[in-house]
């Protein structure tokens, strides 16, 4: 659903090796402000509401976090 407001998922990533309540979700914006409207135009998205409805009913989300990174190379 990211890719429908402009932004790249790059996918879900599990630990292999260590903490086990632990995932990560990689997206890639052009901008912090370009992530911010996606983040306020989700909210009012259906599809993206029925993925939030379904992480509340089964209980698969125990916290949030969010944390910006860049490119270290390039």
């Amino acid at each position: 659903m990211v890719e429908k407001f402009g932004g790249q998922h790059n996918g879900y990533f599990l630990p292999s090796e260590g903490a086990n309540n632990i995932a990560l979700a990689l997206f890639t914006f052009e901008s912090l402000s370009a992530y911010e409207e996606y983040r306020h135009q989700s909210l009012s998205d259906s599809d993206c509401i029925k993925a939030f409805e379904f992480a509340d009913r089964v209980d698969c989300i125990i916290s949030y976090e969010r944390s910006f990174f860049r490119p270290v190379l390039g």
